[in-house]
């Protein structure tokens, strides 16, 4: 069984920082584009951050660029969010997700194979 499981997030003050990670478990990790998305209250999920499998490249949406980082650790299955200089804005539940592809695409959600549950990020003003 294929499980993601989303963790580090919490309330923060604006300018404040949190580190996401996303364990998984059940696939070769190596193997797939492993992405971060959030969805606030109302609005439809959007993707933040992706990277590619066996390391083929990182990708931030407009909104990330500057601020957030993503990494990963292929030996604990984990990839991580680094999210400094948090607004408000940012307020979300933040999810990951796995993609067997060659060319993850944020904008495909609908394409994302498999994904986690969920983590609440919520940035105060």
């Amino acid at each position: 069984e294929v499980q993601l499981v989303e963790s580090g997030g919490g309330l923060v003050q604006t300018g404040g920082s949190l580190r996401l990670s996303c364990v998984g478990s059940g696939l070769p990790f190596d193997d797939y584009a492993i992405g971060w998305f959030r969805q606030a209250p109302g609005k439809e999920r959007e993707g933040v951050s992706c990277i590619g499998r066996r390391h083929t490249g990182e990708y931030y949406a407009d909104s990330a660029k500057g601020r957030f980082t993503i990494s990963s650790d292929n030996a604990k299955n984990t990839v991580y969010l680094q999210m400094n200089a948090l607004k408000p804005d940012d307020t979300a539940v933040y999810y990951c997700a796995a993609d067997l592809t060659l060319f993850p695409d944020l904008a495909t959600i609908d394409d994302w194979d498999y994904w986690g549950q969920g983590t609440q990020v919520t940035v105060s003003s």
